[in-house]
């Protein structure tokens, strides 16, 4: 790392005078800065020491680089070779710099395929630091460019050398234009690999990487004085003894008793290993190595058998499955080899000798003497005893894994060394491993010796440790391999020993340069009598100043023409690539993006193809076969859709044997882009999570992150008083009742409410004289205000209103006269002269006390008045009088009550206002719509003084009454046929497309919510449809992801914003007092009066963006089916081939073929005849029996999957009519799940004896499940399907079957869905949406209604030697109230423990139910603040059930889902509603 001159703060003074800490800040030394000048002025290799601060360099040159103007809009990345070296170079880039640091490599969650995110990672940084093999892939699938970098840092670069991935990089480099390529710089310690030809090593490595390799000239003293090199010793010690005192027999001699093929176990493997340990470190750690090795092998089989019997028939059925206190007992049934068993006994009785368990991390549970060890251990001993000191650091470097981590076992335990060492490994990666599980255990950790390979954070946890000092519990000695020799940020040591022998320059230099401080100790070991390692060392030793000097040196050194020259192999190294091979290589580009095939690359694509192809617990992972030695052949699995003669490739003649495989693999990967296998960007898959910028047509999606989660937008709208108006006459049970002006012509209506059947329609363009025009609208709309107050909303209007509801005459003008007495008399007439009998009934009334409530006149009561002494049991006989009743009533602070004593009393019943603006449209009334009520009216007595008769008339009172009602649905006709017109949407039944319109916001009975789910359903049976057949040569896998990109929720709200459909949508909230239609506040309104706009500003979230999508589509496909759906959703924008039906779209040969006699049965009993019996057959094909002539079922079960989802949902849609979407969900997948579909396949079609599989593990496991689920009842897999774990193979069938039928009768939708409802009658008979919830569900609900935030599921390993997850616990509140609870697979394991978490958290009578340990409080009143929903892009925020934020996240969606509107359309409240300033006026 950074060898710093000083460390300074640096202050800075305020305008006020204060003294502000800025940054403690690294300084360069003279040295640093002098070859800082030199990269400025070129590309540069920095030829320094480990330890002389060649990375601080690099920080000065990047924050030179970032100011040049060239660099703007371009990114630095820097390049390690090892995954642990990206987070310290990362870290500390960002401390020395204000730079957007970005890291990446393989242990980061971002897919090659996720170009995006990739693209995002990159514009959003101004330095990405990563492994080089990542940089590479990113370069070659054109996710950036090298043009687009301003310089590219390599450390550690004397890598860049033959197929490594630094050398790959540069050879795109050298692709660019000289102009365009960025600026290098290279750092390393060791320049030379080939000691014998130096200036042939440093000339390859400086055309390689384009730059010059330079050292320090300027100030060598100082140099020299902070990078000290150690003293250097040799120590040699004895060969290793052919006999031991030591166990006898020991543990490798009594395992060879038992070695057979009856078990997996690779002995020849562990023996090669034991002997490399036995010679390097002893006998008792080779029994350690093989013990741990064995006893990780043994374990893993014996977990597959108790797999195998968990998927062959042991499950959880019934009620026993849910006694925990008893839980069922596995039976074993696989058998378990004698071989297996007596191994496993074995290891038993050596245990207490290897493997303590107590101790964290578990250690060597005995002393271990010296006299088990060889003499090079007790050479090192001695050393170790000699050197230390109570602040010692030092490091041993060994060659193998298995030696690293067996000796760092040891040490700690030599009785010579307790209390004075503190031991552990560090080793590289190896095989896979990528730091910490999802449950924080390290995948590489545990109680045995690490010889896979170690984690990132296991990595970065010893190194951490070792940083610390012994008294603080940190390490003292690592024992390590190469890994510790590059770059890792470790103390200085105060000994470095090499355990294992040198073999080249670079280990040497590097590994030295771990000792470098003025006290340090470098020693070699070498063995008694081996000249030939001690002679290598002294070369090296003696050669390395005649190398710098070769370096710090030359002056305009001759860089090679060739790419290449010998001098790129090391000392004794076997020249690995052929220059004839080399000559032969090709490059293969693609025009459209970019992307770049190469040699070094054709492989890894090979591999990524074929391990995106799903693959069951029956059958082995898909994996490419090579054969031949020096002419290659590829044979790619079977699993992949491909014609035969595309499965197997044959490669050129090489000379070399791994070069003829990779151009066989480059051949392949060339023909199978041709067949779009692999598409543009030379990737199998274009993006994943629905993060691909490109649907699955390759069309580019418009970026969706600069949208708001809540938008503001100009809505269609029809209500203006523009300068034309129109006459729309309202009809009331078939009699014109009033007249409604407008702006625009509205769309004829027809309405049923309350038994009333409202029409309107559109008359005349009303013409005004125009020195009259503004007296006759002042007229109109203050009649109109006064009729919404007081028929509608029972308050004033002060905004000025967009319509006019006038009384007409006989020939359907405006009464004016009406309007005037209205105008002259807004509160009506004391004036009770002329009233008869013949009135009663019609006559409208308000009673002065209480102004706002509209009451029609019934009877007058001249036998009565105010003095009156009510009758006895009447509302009044609480009061002497009923004057006095009517004071105490209506007497408020502001006013006393108006109660004339002189008249004689009315009786009056209150007419029903309805403010809301709510209705159902036809296919959904109900009986409150149809039938008029006949409940009896509120009736009343008022003095006949206090009432004003109101001069409107009853007709036009009942269109006030309906106005809100007629203004919505003219609202909602007028959009969507706006939206039908404008987007050219085809003829989709106006009621649907205003369901599909109308958001969750308006609080209606109805909305989208159901024709999104259903839509949903249609668009993924589409795109399915569409993608199965635009790529006939992609997996399952492919399709999934290609589906993915087309139905993602970011695809849907961009394609929605292309096509402006936010323009159409519906969101009002219907207000029980305010009126809506009105000129906006602080708008113009003589312009509103002059000009057309035909819009207002609303704002709702952009995910009613996606839904409406959906529900358009579902809209259309209720309307006319698929074809119209096709149609649809060709104008929304979706990927689904086009609007062209299927039926012409794809059609089937004319010739049918034969089919099976095996299937007769089938084929009767599903009800429909297969027209080509190969389909048939590849649908009964599991993947285990498929061979190069025929296809498995995966690419039709896939289809399937898709057909059996929309059948379901249709029958549920259409069945149960008033369920909410949650309900309607949660009902499909019960039906649609594993066991349910397993339990048809079986009971209804038997497809268990048709399906062709070759896995006896498989045959074996259906056989088993059988009886189970021919017992079981079609209820019960409904209700209690999530309880059984049938093979997938038997659900899969089924799907595939459908699917096959699908492709068989031309797409003929309604055929395939006859039979799937025919097929899955059964279930379909009792399927319904009251479901009772799974038992998460369940859970989960439960707790977002008692209010708990604090509740997680834990996963955990039932075997601590396992590397899988098998448990499952329910924390509460940091306590785990149920579990781990341990099943046959993951699932059912969380859905046993939920079931008994719910049951005791809810037991009054259990010490820990959630009364007792929940403290959260009641937290539903947030309930419907339902916060935006991810697009795509934003999924990378992960929610899990894991943490407790998760799950209380999850419960409260689930909850929301679940919650379902009153179905009646809500009444005003019959509340007094006083304007105090009118009442006073009047």
């Amino acid at each position: 790392m950074t060898v710093t001159k000083s460390i300074a703060t640096t202050t800075t003074t305020t305008t006020q005078g204060h003294i502000v800490t800025v940054n403690e800040t690294i300084l360069p030394r003279k040295y640093q800065e002098e070859i800082f000048r030199r990269a400025q002025e070129h590309n540069i290799i920095a030829a320094l020491d480990t330890g002389s601060g060649k990375t601080l360099i690099s920080i000065l040159l990047i924050k030179w680089v970032v100011l040049q103007p060239k660099a703007i809009g371009k990114v630095v990345v820097f390049l390690v070779p090892k995954v642990a070296l990206v987070e310290q170079q990362a870290e500390f880039i960002s401390a020395q710099t204000p730079l957007r640091v970005r890291k990446f490599h393989g242990s980061l969650d971002l897919e090659l395929s996720d170009r995006a995110n990739w693209k995002s990672s990159f514009e959003n940084a101004d330095v990405v630091v990563m492994t080089a093999q990542i940089f590479l892939n990113i370069l070659t699938h054109s996710h950036w460019s090298i043009d687009r970098v301003s310089l590219i840092i390599f450390d550690e670069c004397h890598h860049t050398r033959k197929n490594h991935a630094y050398n790959g990089i540069m050879r795109e480099y050298y692709q660019v234009h000289p102009a365009e390529r960025p600026k290098v710089f290279g750092m390393t310690a060791s320049p030379i690999w080939n000691p014998k030809d130096a200036e042939g090593s440093l000339l390859t490595l400086e055309k390689n990487l384009d730059a010059t390799v330079i050292a320090v000239r300027e100030h060598v003293s100082e140099l020299l004085e902070n990078s000290p090199r150690p003293v250097e010793t040799i120590r040699e010690y004895h060969p290793p003894p052919d006999n031991y005192l030591y166990l006898n027999p020991n543990l490798w001699d009594t395992l060879s008793l038992f070695q057979s093929n009856d078990v997996d176990i690779p002995w020849d493997k562990l023996q090669m290993k034991y002997h490399v340990t036995r010679n390097s470190i002893g006998p008792y750690s080779a029994d350690l190595f093989v013990y741990h090795e064995v006893r990780a092998r043994v374990n893993q089989l014996l977990l597959e058998l108790d797999a195998s019997n968990d998927r062959t028939g042991t499950t959880f059925v019934a009620e026993n499955a849910m006694d925990m206190d008893n839980p069922p007992i596995h039976q074993s049934i696989s058998h378990i080899p004698t071989d297996l068993e007596q191994i496993d006994s074995i290891l038993s009785d050596f245990k207490p000798f290897f493997e303590d368990l107590n101790t964290s991390p578990p250690t060597v549970p005995i002393p271990v003497p010296l006299a088990w060890c060889t003499p090079k251990v007790k050479a090192l001993t001695e050393i170790l005893l000699a050197y230390h000191t109570p602040t010692f650091h030092g490091i041993v470097f060994v060659e193998q894994r298995q030696v690293a981590a067996c000796l760092a076992k040891i040490l700690s335990n030599i009785p010579e060394l307790r209390g004075r060492i503190r031991c552990a490994e560090l080793v590289g990666h190896g095989g896979g491993h990528s730091g910490r599980s999802k449950g924080g255990v390290n995948s590489g950790a545990g109680s045995g010796v690490n010889v896979k390979g170690m984690g990132l954070a296991k990595q970065q946890d010893t190194v951490r440790s070792f940083k610390k000092s012994y008294e603080e519990g940190g390490l003292n000695l690592l024992v390590a391999t190469s890994v510790a020799e590059e770059g890792l940020d470790f103390p200085a040591c105060d000994l470095v020993i090499r355990f294992d022998p040198l073999h080249h320059m670079v280990g040497y230099v590097q590994s030295r340069g771990r000792a470098r401080t003025k006290s340090s100790t470098f020693v070699i070991m070498v063995q008694a009598g081996h000249t030939a390692h001690l002679d290598r060392y002294k070369i090296f030793q003696e050669i390395e100043p005649e190398l710098k000097r070769v370096y710090q040196t030359r002056e305009n050194p001759t860089r090679p023409t060739s790419p290449e020259s010998p001098s790129d192999s090391e000392e004794g190294e076997l020249e690995e690539d052929d220059p004839e091979d080399l000559a032969a290589r090709e490059r293969y580009i693609v025009p459209s993006t970019g992307a770049v095939l190469t040699y070094g690359s054709a492989i890894g694509l090979i591999n990524y193809l074929c391990s995106l192809i799903p693959h069951d617990a029956y059958t082995s992972s898909p994996m490419p076969k090579y054969s031949g030695d020096y002419a290659a052949v590829l044979e790619l699995p079977p699993g992949l859709p491909l014609p035969v003669d595309h499965l197997i490739y044959r490669g050129p003649m090489r000379n070399s044997k791994r070069e003829a495989k990779r151009a066989v693999a480059f051949i392949a990967v060339k023909a199978l882009h041709k067949l779009d296998v692999f598409d543009d960007y030379l990737l199998p898959s274009t993006g994943s999570k629905g993060k691909s910028d490109y649907d699955a047509d390759g069309r580019k999606l418009m970026d969706v992150s600069e949208i708001p989660d809540v938008m503001d937008v100009l809505v269609q709208d029809p209500w203006i008083l523009g300068p034309r108006l129109r006459m729309h006459v309202i009809a009331i049970d078939g009699v014109d009742a009033a007249g409604l002006i407008t702006g625009t012509e509205l769309p004829a209506l027809d309405l049923t409410s309350e038994g009333y059947t409202i029409t309107m329609r559109c008359t005349d363009e009303l013409m005004f004289d125009p020195e009259e025009e503004w007296e006759m609208l002042r007229m109109l709309e203050e009649y109109t205000k006064m009729g919404i107050w007081f028929c509608i909303s029972g308050r004033p209007i002060t905004l000025p209103v967009t319509c006019f509801l006038v009384p007409l005459t006989e020939h359907n003008c405006i009464d004016f006269k009406t309007v005037q007495r209205v105008i002259d008399e807004p509160y009506g007439t004391y004036d009770w002269s002329g009233v008869t009998e013949r009135d009663y009934d019609t006559t409208m009334v308000m009673n002065s006390n209480q102004y706002g409530r509209a009451l029609i006149l019934h009877n007058v009561r001249h036998d009565l008045t105010a003095l009156s002494i009510p009758p006895p049991g009447a509302r009044e006989a609480s009061c002497a009088t009923y004057q006095e009743y009517f004071i105490q009533k209506w007497t408020r602070k502001s006013r006393e009550a108006f109660v004339p004593t002189h008249c004689p009393l009315i009786e009056v019943f209150s007419l029903p206002r309805h403010p809301s603006g709510l209705y159902r449209p036809a296919a959904r009334l109900q009986d409150i719509d149809i039938y008029k009520r006949h409940t009896a009216p509120i009736g009343s007595i008022v003095p006949q003084g206090a009432c004003r008769r109101v001069h409107f008339s009853e007709p036009v009172y009942r269109a006030f009454l309906f106005l809100p009602r007629i203004c919505r649905r003219a609202t909602d006709l007028y959009r969507v046929r706006e939206e039908r017109l404008q987007l050219g949407l085809p003829p989709i039944d106006d009621d649907l497309l205003i369901e599909g319109s109308t958001l969750p916001t308006t609080n209606a009975t109805w909305n989208n919510q159901r024709l999104e789910t259903l839509g949903d359903s249609v668009l993924k049976l589409t795109s399915t449809v569409h993608i199965m057949n635009k790529f006939p040569h992609r997996h399952e896998g492919q399709l999934s992801q290609l589906r993915q990109s087309s139905v993602s929720n970011r695809t849907l709200l961009a394609r929605a914003k292309e096509i402006g459909l936010e323009r159409f949508l519906t969101s009002e909230a219907q207000s029980l007092h305010a009126w809506r239609y009105t000129i906006p506040e602080h708008s113009d309104v003589v312009d509103c009066l002059t000009q057309v706009k035909h819009t207002v500003r609303r704002e709702y979230p952009r995910r009613s963006l996606q839904d409406c999508m959906e529900a358009t589509l579902g809209a259309a496909f209720l309307t006319g089916g698929i074809e119209m759906a096709l149609r649809a959703g060709d104008t929304l924008g979706m990927s689904m081939g086009g609007a062209l039906p299927w039926s012409l779209r794809y059609s089937r040969p004319p010739e049918s073929s034969t089919i099976p006699p095996m299937f007769a049965d089938l084929e009767a009993t599903m009800g429909y005849e297969f027209h080509r019996g190969e389909l048939l057959i590849e649908a009964v094909t599991h993947p285990s029996f498929t061979t190069s002539a025929g296809s498995s079922y995966q690419r039709l079960e896939f289809l399937g999957d898709a057909v059996i989802d929309l059948v379901i949902m249709r029958h549920l849609f259409r069945q149960f009519p008033n369920a909410t979407s949650g309900q309607l969900s949660a009902a499909r997948s019960r039906a649609v799940c594993g066991p349910t579909l397993a339990s048809i396949a079986v009971n209804r079609l038997g497809l268990h004896k048709h399906l062709l599989i070759n896995n006896v593990e498989l045959s074996t496991a259906i056989s088993r499940h059988v009886p189970l689920l021919e017992s079981l009842s079609p209820e019960d897999a409904i209700l209690k399907g999530w309880k059984y774990d049938p093979p997938k193979a038997l659900s899969d069938v089924l799907e595939s079957l459908v699917g096959a039928v699908l492709v068989d009768s031309a797409y003929d939708f309604e055929k395939t869905g006859a039979v799937v409802e025919v097929v899955m009658s059964d279930v379909l008979d009792v399927l319904t949406t009251n479901l009772p919830r799974d038992p998460v569900s369940e859970l989960m609900v439960w707790a977002a209604m008692e209010g708990c935030r604090r509740i997680a599921f834990q996963k955990t390993q039932s075997n601590a030697e396992l590397r899988r997850n098998d448990s499952v616990s329910v924390i509460v509140h940091d306590i785990a109230v149920v579990g781990p609870i341990t099943a046959a697979n993951l699932s059912l394991s969380k859905g046993l423990a939920a079931e008994r978490a719910r049951a005791l958290l809810g037991d009054p009578n259990f010490g820990m139910n959630l009364a007792r340990l929940c403290d959260c409080g009641k937290a539903i009143e947030g309930l419907m603040d339902i916060s935006p929903e991810p697009t795509g892009d934003e999924t990378a925020l992960k929610i899990t059930d894991e943490t407790e934020e998760g799950f209380a996240t999850i419960a409260k969606l689930k909850l929301e889902e679940e919650y379902m509107p009153s179905t009646a359309i809500p009444e005003e409240p019959e509340d007094d509603v006083e304007d105090e300033a009118v009442l006073t006026k009047i």
